[in-house]
């Protein structure tokens, strides 16, 4: 593309662009950069001059090629091409734009938009890249990356060239043939504690005070609730209905685009909306904690002595230090905590479909798949049951059973 520098009145140097692709230019006097467009007025019909200033040429240039991209201007690409790692960022920027997803799903996927910005391919036209290529990086991150980051990588990936498949900007789709592959680092297990575990932390912890240990409640609320940490931090007096004894989970701790941490507007998926009977055993606390919650801002039941967001690495750390003081040996955190009242519901005798809606999974087979080695365990307890009532009902004979006594005397 050839570009030249025009002055313009001694105030602002221009670069052009080649013509319908806008241009970028420097104000000496404002010490930014503009990016400067044409879009079309719905109401007149006609054309009209879009400005927008950035504090760097490389942010104002991004902005200009998302634009024309998004008016696909065929000018711009077949004179440029698109390179992989703008497309990505456009796409983005175009969700958030159109309010699709939340700022924090915003900040997660630019950090995988990050990882692929490592990579040669980042900076390559999609047109350029091929099915053998993008199968090479993919299978290079086996030994780097869990499974999950690899999906969300792969994922990035799809998105982009099925986006340019359906605009007819390439012909074929190199994403048919390139195969997910699997990690090599093991998935991230998490554990519950033991009964005699979860006594012996619940003795510690109704046996301090809120002054010796001010995040002690937090700690309850997951155990004998369930509650994800964010959503236990981000918790006001008015979510709880003490004449129902109810306790609505509506927000959750999250960061924003910037990783600033601050109460997103909503739960961590839809499902996480829900409301929670308290038990009575855990009232007490949280009346105690309200109380201390009145003289907060907004009553928030959980902040800081600094009345700042409590960090979800703040809490984390306090969880270990009390595990450490009780004997629990093995590495834990707030999710454990989760994991357990999970799994002591399911030991209870509780069905999958009550505990997903208590949990707020959003689809069953995450609360079937999470819990499969305690729903495995219970399995064959229930199994037990049946078979006692197929031989109590003469459903099957007793001499069945005998025969399936002595089958140690059988050679196989």
């Amino acid at each position: 593309m050839e570009i030249r520098q025009k002055d313009l009145g001694g105030d602002f140097i221009a670069r052009q662009p080649n013509p319908g692709n806008g241009s970028i230019y420097y104000n000496k006097s404002r010490h930014n950069w503009t990016a400067s467009y044409f879009l079309i007025d719905l109401e007149t019909g006609k054309e009209k001059r879009i400005r927008k200033s950035f504090p760097t040429q490389e942010l104002a240039r991004q902005h200009l090629d998302e634009i024309m991209l998004q008016k696909n201007n065929k000018i711009f690409i077949e004179n440029n091409g698109i390179l992989l790692i703008k497309l990505m960022k456009m796409l983005l920027n175009k969700k958030m734009d159109t309010n699709l997803i939340t700022d924090r799903a915003y900040a997660r996927t630019m950090d995988t938009i990050r990882i692929i910005e490592k990579c040669y391919l980042a900076n390559k036209n999609i047109n350029d890249i091929t099915t053998e290529e993008i199968q090479t990086y993919l299978n290079s991150l086996t030994e780097i990356y869990s499974n999950s980051s690899i999906q969300k990588v792969y994922f990035q990936f799809k998105n982009a060239f099925e986006y340019c498949l359906n605009k007819g900007y390439i012909h074929q789709n190199p994403m048919y043939e390139t195969i997910k592959p699997k990690s090599k680092k093991e998935d991230k297990v998490f554990r519950a504690l033991e009964v005699d575990e979860q006594k012996a932390l619940t003795d510690y912890l109704l046996n301090t005070t809120l002054y010796d240990t001010p995040y002690r409640n937090v700690f309850l609320i997951q155990l004998y609730m369930g509650l994800r940490v964010g959503e236990a931090l981000a918790l006001k007096n008015s979510d709880f209905d003490l004449k129902r004894r109810i306790l609505s989970v509506n927000k959750t701790l999250t960061t924003d685009k910037n990783d600033k941490v601050c109460i997103g507007k909503t739960t961590k998926t839809y499902a996480g909306k829900r409301e929670l009977p308290t038990p009575d055993f855990i009232l007490p606390y949280i009346l105690e904690q309200m109380k201390v919650a009145q003289d907060n801002q907004d009553e928030m039941l959980f902040l800081t002595p600094q009345e700042g967001l409590v960090l979800h690495s703040t809490i984390n750390r306090k969880l270990k230090s009390i595990a450490k003081k009780v004997g629990i040996s093995d590495n834990i955190s707030t999710h454990t905590l989760r994991h357990t009242y999970g799994t002591r519901c399911i030991e209870s005798g509780m069905r999958a479909v009550a505990l997903q809606r208590l949990m707020g999974h959003t689809d069953i087979n995450v609360t079937l798949n999470t819990y499969t080695t305690v729903f495995n365990k219970y399995k064959e307890e229930e199994l037990k049951k049946v078979n006692e009532y197929y031989l109590n009902n003469d459903i099957f004979d007793n001499h069945s059973l005998e025969t399936a006594k002595s089958i140690e005397d059988y050679e196989i």
